[in-house]
Protein backbone atom coordinates (compact mmCIF):
# COMPACT_ATOMS: atom_id res chain seq x y z
CA UNK A 1 0.00 0.00 0.00
CA UNK A 2 1.10 3.22 -1.10
CA UNK A 3 2.46 5.00 2.09
CA UNK A 4 1.85 9.10 2.28
CA UNK A 5 4.83 11.14 3.34
CA UNK A 6 5.34 14.40 5.98
CA UNK A 7 4.95 17.97 3.44
CA UNK A 8 6.48 19.67 6.41
CA UNK A 9 10.08 21.64 5.25
CA UNK A 10 12.90 19.25 5.53
CA UNK A 11 10.86 16.54 6.98
CA UNK A 12 9.42 14.24 4.31
CA UNK A 13 8.98 11.36 7.26
CA UNK A 14 6.35 8.21 6.47
CA UNK A 15 2.77 9.37 8.00
CA UNK A 16 0.66 7.01 9.85
CA UNK A 17 -3.06 7.49 9.85
CA UNK A 18 -5.06 7.76 12.97
CA UNK A 19 -8.66 7.81 13.56
CA UNK A 20 -9.23 11.88 12.26
CA UNK A 21 -5.39 12.59 11.46
CA UNK A 22 -1.90 11.34 9.96
CA UNK A 23 0.87 12.24 11.97
CA UNK A 24 4.51 11.49 11.38
CA UNK A 25 7.54 10.81 13.98
CA UNK A 26 8.57 14.29 14.00
CA UNK A 27 4.83 15.23 15.90
CA UNK A 28 3.56 16.83 12.53
CA UNK A 29 0.08 16.12 12.19
CA UNK A 30 -2.64 16.82 9.24
CA UNK A 31 -6.39 16.38 10.17
CA UNK A 32 -8.74 14.56 7.47
CA UNK A 33 -11.73 16.17 6.53
CA UNK A 34 -14.92 14.85 7.35
CA UNK A 35 -15.79 14.20 3.74
CA UNK A 36 -11.95 11.99 3.87
CA UNK A 37 -9.47 14.09 1.81
CA UNK A 38 -5.96 15.15 3.48
CA UNK A 39 -4.63 18.58 3.17
CA UNK A 40 -0.83 18.47 2.96
CA UNK A 41 -0.68 21.66 1.39
CA UNK A 42 2.52 23.75 2.82
CA UNK A 43 2.44 27.96 2.88
CA UNK A 44 5.65 27.69 0.68
CA UNK A 45 3.70 25.48 -2.04
CA UNK A 46 1.19 28.25 -2.40
CA UNK A 47 1.36 30.44 -5.50
CA UNK A 48 -2.10 31.93 -4.22
CA UNK A 49 -4.23 32.56 -1.59
CA UNK A 50 -6.59 29.88 -2.75
CA UNK A 51 -4.25 27.91 -5.54
CA UNK A 52 -5.84 25.40 -8.24
CA UNK A 53 -9.09 25.37 -9.40
CA UNK A 54 -11.75 27.99 -8.17
CA UNK A 55 -15.27 26.21 -6.15
CA UNK A 56 -16.57 27.77 -9.26
CA UNK A 57 -14.32 25.90 -12.21
CA UNK A 58 -14.39 22.50 -10.49
CA UNK A 59 -18.03 22.42 -10.09
CA UNK A 60 -18.46 23.48 -13.78
CA UNK A 61 -16.12 20.75 -14.67
CA UNK A 62 -17.95 18.10 -12.82
CA UNK A 63 -21.00 19.12 -14.61
CA UNK A 64 -19.62 18.90 -17.87
CA UNK A 65 -18.26 15.07 -17.12
CA UNK A 66 -21.82 14.33 -15.46
CA UNK A 67 -23.32 15.21 -19.09
CA UNK A 68 -21.04 12.46 -20.60
CA UNK A 69 -19.57 15.16 -22.91
CA UNK A 70 -15.72 13.89 -22.72
CA UNK A 71 -17.01 9.93 -22.18
CA UNK A 72 -15.41 9.05 -25.61
CA UNK A 73 -12.10 10.45 -24.71
CA UNK A 74 -12.56 9.27 -20.50
CA UNK A 75 -13.12 5.41 -22.13
CA UNK A 76 -10.26 5.66 -24.43
CA UNK A 77 -7.36 6.92 -21.65
CA UNK A 78 -8.50 3.79 -19.27
CA UNK A 79 -8.28 1.32 -21.99
CA UNK A 80 -4.87 2.12 -22.78
CA UNK A 81 -3.30 1.71 -20.47
CA UNK A 82 -4.52 -1.50 -18.53
CA UNK A 83 -3.80 -2.42 -14.79
CA UNK A 84 -3.73 -5.72 -13.31
CA UNK A 85 -6.72 -5.58 -10.65
CA UNK A 86 -5.99 -3.54 -7.67
CA UNK A 87 -2.91 -2.25 -9.07
CA UNK A 88 -2.08 1.10 -7.48
CA UNK A 89 -2.47 4.22 -9.84
CA UNK A 90 -2.07 7.50 -8.82
CA UNK A 91 -3.58 10.41 -10.70
CA UNK A 92 -1.34 13.64 -10.25
CA UNK A 93 -3.54 16.76 -10.58
CA UNK A 94 -6.84 15.08 -10.91
CA UNK A 95 -9.30 17.84 -10.33
CA UNK A 96 -12.71 16.49 -9.67
CA UNK A 97 -11.24 13.01 -9.71
CA UNK A 98 -13.38 11.70 -13.06
CA UNK A 99 -10.89 10.05 -14.31
CA UNK A 100 -9.14 8.21 -11.78
CA UNK A 101 -12.50 6.98 -10.34
CA UNK A 102 -12.71 5.47 -14.26
CA UNK A 103 -9.87 3.44 -13.30
CA UNK A 104 -10.92 2.42 -10.08
CA UNK A 105 -13.97 0.85 -11.27
CA UNK A 106 -12.12 -0.37 -14.58
CA UNK A 107 -9.48 -1.95 -12.14
CA UNK A 108 -10.85 -2.34 -8.92
CA UNK A 109 -7.22 0.09 -8.49
CA UNK A 110 -5.59 1.34 -5.09
CA UNK A 111 -6.62 5.02 -6.37
CA UNK A 112 -4.88 7.75 -4.83
CA UNK A 113 -5.91 11.55 -6.41
CA UNK A 114 -3.65 14.32 -5.93
CA UNK A 115 -4.50 17.86 -6.70
CA UNK A 116 -3.68 21.29 -5.26
CA UNK A 117 -7.20 22.62 -5.52
CA UNK A 118 -8.94 22.16 -2.65
CA UNK A 119 -12.48 22.76 -3.89
CA UNK A 120 -11.84 19.92 -6.66
CA UNK A 121 -10.07 17.24 -3.89
CA UNK A 122 -13.37 18.10 -1.40
CA UNK A 123 -15.55 17.36 -4.95
CA UNK A 124 -13.99 14.17 -5.56
CA UNK A 125 -14.07 13.06 -1.69
CA UNK A 126 -17.60 13.45 -1.81
CA UNK A 127 -17.69 11.37 -5.26
CA UNK A 128 -15.72 8.36 -3.92
CA UNK A 129 -14.72 8.12 -0.61
CA UNK A 130 -13.17 5.02 -1.74
CA UNK A 131 -10.20 6.80 -2.84
CA UNK A 132 -7.48 8.39 -1.00
CA UNK A 133 -7.73 11.80 -2.01
CA UNK A 134 -4.82 14.10 -1.09
CA UNK A 135 -4.32 18.40 -1.14
CA UNK A 136 -0.60 18.99 -2.63
CA UNK A 137 1.76 20.48 -4.92
CA UNK A 138 2.34 17.84 -7.43
CA UNK A 139 4.88 20.44 -8.80
CA UNK A 140 7.10 20.68 -5.97
CA UNK A 141 7.18 17.11 -4.58
CA UNK A 142 4.80 14.31 -4.60
CA UNK A 143 4.24 12.93 -0.93
CA UNK A 144 4.45 9.48 -1.37
CA UNK A 145 7.04 6.68 -0.63
CA UNK A 146 9.51 5.82 -3.22
CA UNK A 147 8.03 3.02 -5.53
CA UNK A 148 4.70 3.14 -4.41
CA UNK A 149 2.32 2.47 -7.94
CA UNK A 150 2.67 0.36 -10.71
CA UNK A 151 1.16 3.66 -12.43
CA UNK A 152 0.64 7.27 -12.46
CA UNK A 153 -1.30 9.47 -14.90
CA UNK A 154 -1.13 13.15 -15.88
CA UNK A 155 -4.21 14.21 -17.39
CA UNK A 156 -4.02 17.56 -18.63
CA UNK A 157 -2.40 18.30 -15.45
CA UNK A 158 0.96 18.20 -14.05
CA UNK A 159 3.95 17.41 -14.77
CA UNK A 160 6.43 16.56 -12.51
CA UNK A 161 9.13 13.97 -14.51
CA UNK A 162 11.59 12.88 -12.02
CA UNK A 163 9.20 12.41 -9.11
CA UNK A 164 6.70 10.56 -11.28
CA UNK A 165 9.66 8.16 -11.77
CA UNK A 166 10.37 8.50 -8.35
CA UNK A 167 7.24 6.98 -7.18
CA UNK A 168 6.73 4.66 -9.83
CA UNK A 169 7.71 0.78 -9.29
CA UNK A 170 10.33 -0.22 -11.32
CA UNK A 171 8.15 -1.63 -14.66
CA UNK A 172 5.94 0.83 -13.85
CA UNK A 173 4.34 2.86 -16.42
CA UNK A 174 3.34 6.76 -16.63
CA UNK A 175 0.30 8.25 -18.98
CA UNK A 176 0.41 11.43 -19.90
CA UNK A 177 -2.43 13.18 -22.15
CA UNK A 178 -2.01 16.40 -23.04
CA UNK A 179 -4.77 18.96 -25.40
CA UNK A 180 -4.41 18.05 -28.84
CA UNK A 181 -3.95 21.28 -31.39
CA UNK A 182 -7.66 21.22 -31.80
CA UNK A 183 -8.81 20.78 -28.99
CA UNK A 184 -11.61 23.59 -28.34
CA UNK A 185 -10.66 24.89 -31.66
CA UNK A 186 -13.94 26.18 -31.90
CA UNK A 187 -13.24 28.75 -28.85
CA UNK A 188 -9.87 29.67 -29.25
CA UNK A 189 -8.12 28.95 -32.16
CA UNK A 190 -5.38 26.42 -33.13
CA UNK A 191 -2.93 25.78 -30.88
CA UNK A 192 0.35 24.59 -31.43
CA UNK A 193 1.53 20.94 -31.28
CA UNK A 194 2.53 19.43 -28.07
CA UNK A 195 3.81 16.67 -27.98
CA UNK A 196 7.58 17.22 -29.29
CA UNK A 197 7.86 19.37 -26.46
CA UNK A 198 6.20 16.83 -23.96
CA UNK A 199 8.28 13.88 -25.32
CA UNK A 200 11.79 16.05 -24.15
CA UNK A 201 10.56 17.00 -21.26
CA UNK A 202 10.04 13.57 -20.26
CA UNK A 203 12.67 11.99 -21.48
CA UNK A 204 15.68 12.01 -19.33
CA UNK A 205 13.61 9.60 -17.21
CA UNK A 206 11.48 7.96 -19.22
CA UNK A 207 10.86 5.71 -23.14
CA UNK A 208 8.23 6.94 -25.52
CA UNK A 209 6.40 3.00 -25.70
CA UNK A 210 2.84 4.82 -27.25
CA UNK A 211 1.69 7.93 -28.53
CA UNK A 212 -2.09 8.20 -30.07
CA UNK A 213 -4.43 11.52 -30.42
CA UNK A 214 -8.27 10.65 -30.00
CA UNK A 215 -10.66 13.18 -31.15
CA UNK A 216 -14.28 13.50 -30.08
CA UNK A 217 -17.09 16.28 -31.42
CA UNK A 218 -19.84 17.21 -29.20
CA UNK A 219 -22.67 19.93 -29.68
CA UNK A 220 -23.19 21.74 -26.30
CA UNK A 221 -26.27 23.75 -25.00
CA UNK A 222 -25.93 27.56 -23.39
CA UNK A 223 -25.05 25.96 -20.01
CA UNK A 224 -22.58 23.63 -20.97
CA UNK A 225 -20.37 26.53 -23.18
CA UNK A 226 -21.18 28.49 -20.32
CA UNK A 227 -19.47 25.58 -18.00
CA UNK A 228 -16.80 25.07 -20.40
CA UNK A 229 -15.37 29.18 -20.16
CA UNK A 230 -15.43 28.70 -16.51
CA UNK A 231 -13.59 25.76 -16.61
CA UNK A 232 -10.56 27.49 -19.36
CA UNK A 233 -10.67 30.93 -17.53
CA UNK A 234 -11.72 32.16 -20.91
CA UNK A 235 -14.01 35.31 -21.60
CA UNK A 236 -16.84 34.62 -24.27
CA UNK A 237 -20.12 34.50 -25.54
CA UNK A 238 -22.37 31.53 -24.32
CA UNK A 239 -24.01 30.33 -27.03
CA UNK A 240 -24.61 26.79 -28.40
CA UNK A 241 -22.03 25.21 -30.84
CA UNK A 242 -20.33 21.76 -31.39
CA UNK A 243 -17.27 21.72 -29.86
CA UNK A 244 -14.37 19.53 -30.58
CA UNK A 245 -12.39 17.89 -27.85
CA UNK A 246 -8.89 16.27 -28.31
CA UNK A 247 -6.15 14.61 -26.59
CA UNK A 248 -2.61 13.86 -27.33
CA UNK A 249 -1.94 10.50 -25.10
CA UNK A 250 1.59 9.31 -24.51
CA UNK A 251 2.42 6.23 -22.25
CA UNK A 252 6.03 6.22 -21.18
CA UNK A 253 8.19 3.24 -19.77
Amino acid sequence: MPILLCTVRNCGAPLVREERRCVCANAHSFDVARTGYVNLLQPQDRRSREPGDSREAAAARRRLFDRGLFEPLVRAIVEWLPLARGSAVLDAGCGEGHHLVAFRRAYDADAHGLDISVPAIALAARRDPSCTWIVANADRFVPYADHSFDAVTSITARMNPSEFRRVLKPGGRLLVAIPGPDDLVELRGQERDRVQRTVENFAPHFTLARHERITHVAHLDRDAVRDLITTTYRRRDASDTDVTFSRDVLVFT
